[in-house]
């Protein structure tokens, strides 16, 4: 399965900052043409890449004051190979965090799925989420977490995921958040979704349904969103004008929502 995926990012700094980008394909998978650029005020920038604990592809950049531009693009030549789930996987994933409270929903996940286990646990919770919140873009903070998410009942992908980790979690599953590219979303932008630890493999699960899960791309995992944003920045204050993704598949498969899929 050939995949296309790009970025674009405009973007304009006040004075110096560090950026930190994180829109690349993840280090697991096998990429060609692939090309990462950072121009401000039309002259091109540095970049250092750091893979992070988890495989993700972070690039540096350091800007001044003016207009920057970011432009990526790679074709994802074949899957990667499924990435297993390592020991201290299933302590760090185990534990609550910024945005999956899971201590706090411990009582909400025994009362909605307590009785299921492995597969059916991973199905009922992406299925119960995905009937419980309402997809409204634009309804939600970037501080938002699982607890406010469950109870404005509404939110975008980076909220259901959330509450897919959190729920995940309280019932004693390995859960994180995953960035991907992800063919046949729309409207077209970064994707986020859930894994979950079985048997010590990963496995994908997306509450929203918005795009078949066997055609997605990682870029990065992690405990959160804040392990895995697309861009960082510290120092002086940048502004995000406009963000233009895309993700192309040669052939956009089905997703049979009863099947266990691996991200590759």
């Amino acid at each position: 399965m050939q995949r296309q995926i790009s970025a674009e990012l405009s973007l304009t700094a006040a004075g110096p900052a560090r950026m930190v980008l994180s829109i690349a394909a993840h280090s697991s998978v096998e990429t060609s043409d692939e090309h990462l650029s950072v121009t401000l005020e039309g002259a091109e920038l540095p970049v250092t890449e750091i893979v992070d604990a988890y495989g993700a592809r972070l690039h540096l950049v350091d800007v001044t004051e003016g207009d920057a531009h970011v432009s990526y693009r790679a074709t994802v030549v074949s899957a990667a190979a499924p990435i297993t789930a390592t020991p201290l996987d299933e302590i760090v994933f185990m534990r609550p965090s910024r945005y999956a409270e899971s201590d706090s929903l411990a009582p909400t996940a025994a009362r909605e799925f307590g009785g299921l286990t492995e597969t059916e646990l991973l199905f009922g919770v992406s299925s119960w989420v995905g009937q419980h919140l309402q997809y409204v873009p634009g309804s939600s903070l970037p501080t938002d977490g699982a607890v406010r998410t469950l109870l404005a009942r509404q939110g975008v992908c980076r909220d259901y995921a959330h509450l897919v980790v959190a729920l995940l979690r309280s019932m004693n599953v390995p859960a994180r958040l995953v960035s991907v590219y992800a063919p046949g979303l729309e409207p077209m932008d970064f994707h986020a979704v859930a894994e979950a630890a079985i048997d010590g493999q990963w496995f994908v699960v997306d509450a929203t349904a918005l795009a078949p899960r066997s055609s997605l791309v990682r870029i990065a995992s992690g405990r959160d969103a804040s392990d895995t944003a697309f861009l960082t920045t510290h120092g002086a204050a940048v502004t995000l004008h406009d963000v233009t993704v895309t993700a192309v598949v040669d052939d956009l498969p089905a997703d049979d929502l009863t099947q266990l899929v691996s991200l590759g």
